[in-house]
């Protein structure tokens, strides 16, 4: 079984024995088709950004999670599926997590899902696993945010799913501003990583002196567009980037197995800072558009992680956001394993991608930059990984 009907997510998991409990969720109660969730991370206020993790909760805005193996959720098979991912990577590449503040239980946890889903081991005892604080350190990590952790969570096991070989570390910012971010990108960057993921984002304003820290020659660096629909964040809107969007996934009768349309949540849009990479041809943008290419993030199709549930324990839980599709391409990067020119790769190999024709993020007069279409769109970018070639 890939997963439940979403239609039936929480009585299901209420069958099975899962418990719903409180935790630092925030903001409002969110539906999409028949499932609630709710934002892990509060808003960025200031020079700061939020994570995009969204957890699947109950109508009340309680997280629905589980300390048994998930019932719900698409698991790893079913990523690699959805997305033909036949490569595992190689231990000589690493997939860098970026987040911020800290996640006591990381190393654990991970495990947990690798386990669960028949993945090797990734410890530090076997040199797969790293957790290092911004300036490169094992220890002196930051006091950990249960949201926070949740989206490491998140990102860890998805990094996970597709690139099962390769070398993951975790880099934890002391916090969420963006001058910390910054610090731990480059640290990511100096720490040989192939690929560096970024499920977060915030106001484009004022961000000018933090973007280089997202110019990495020769590395992928992969950041979600946001989960408020239409609208630019950074730095997913830096020209140096994979800006990465999201789709709802389901299954289908057809000759792939599954189909795809653009996630209403999903940023787009044309940036007000940033000037247009050479490889971005599009028309509607004479600046920086977002995105360049997508994978799932509809909570109503969400991913099964293990995370925290708390501060204190940790379970299964269901997510989604952009958040999802960020890591997930970055493992996708990983395991193409090939050289990387900034965000340029799928704009010169869109055969090897599915192409998302239908869904909207809001309202922008019909345009492209709001719906999706054949060819490019804001949504969904070029479009969903079909195996490992566009990157």
């Amino acid at each position: 079984m890939h997963r439940l009907i979403a239609g039936g997510l929480v009585s299901a998991l209420a069958a099975f024995g899962i418990a719903s409990g409180a935790n630092a969720l925030s903001g409002p109660t969110l539906k999409s088709g028949h499932t609630y969730y709710r934002a892990a991370c509060g808003p960025s206020v200031g020079r700061a950004a939020y994570c995009h993790a969204k957890i699947v909760t109950n109508s009340a805005g309680q997280i629905i999670a589980g300390q048994h193996p998930p019932v719900s959720g698409y698991s790893p098979a079913s990523l690699r599926s959805a997305y033909n991912i036949t490569g595992n990577g190689s231990a000589s590449t690493i997939i860098a997590i970026v987040d911020a503040y800290g996640y006591t239980n990381a190393e654990k946890d991970l495990g947990v899902y690798r386990s669960q889903f028949g993945l090797p081991a990734c410890t530090t005892s076997n040199g797969c696993f790293k957790k290092l604080n911004q300036n490169g350190q094992q220890g002196s990590y930051p006091a950990q945010n249960t949201g926070w952790a949740q989206e490491s969570a998140l990102d860890l096991d998805m990094a996970s799913a597709m690139c099962s070989g390769c070398k993951i570390y975790l880099i934890e910012a002391n916090s969420s501003s963006y001058s910390n971010l910054a610090t731990a990108e480059n640290t990511a960057a100096s720490l040989g990583a192939h690929a560096i993921s970024n499920s977060y984002g915030g106001g484009e304003s004022g961000t000018q002196s933090y973007e280089p820290a997202y110019n990495h020659p020769g590395i992928a660096v992969t950041v979600s567009s946001g989960d408020s629909g239409y609208g630019v964040e950074f730095p997913a809107s830096s020209p140096h980037v994979t800006a990465v969007g999201g789709t709802h996934l389901v299954s289908a009768q057809n000759g792939r197995g599954w189909a795809e349309t653009a996630w209403s949540g999903a940023g787009s849009g044309c940036s007000s800072v940033y000037s247009k990479p050479s490889w971005q041809q599009d028309s509607g943008c004479s600046r920086r558009t977002v995105a360049d290419v997508s994978a799932v993030a509809d909570p109503n199709t969400g991913v099964a992680v293990y995370g925290p549930t708390s501060s204190r324990r940790s379970g299964w839980l269901v997510f989604g956001g952009t958040s999802v599709a960020a890591p997930l391409i970055a493992g996708v990067y990983g395991v193409n394993g090939g050289a990387v020119n900034y965000g340029s790769d799928p704009y010169g190999n869109t055969g090897a991608l599915f192409d998302v024709t239908s869904g909207s993020n809001g309202s922008c007069g019909g345009s492209y930059l709001c719906t999706a279409k054949a060819g490019y769109d804001g949504p969904t970018g070029l479009g969903t990984p079909n195996g490992a070639g566009a990157f």
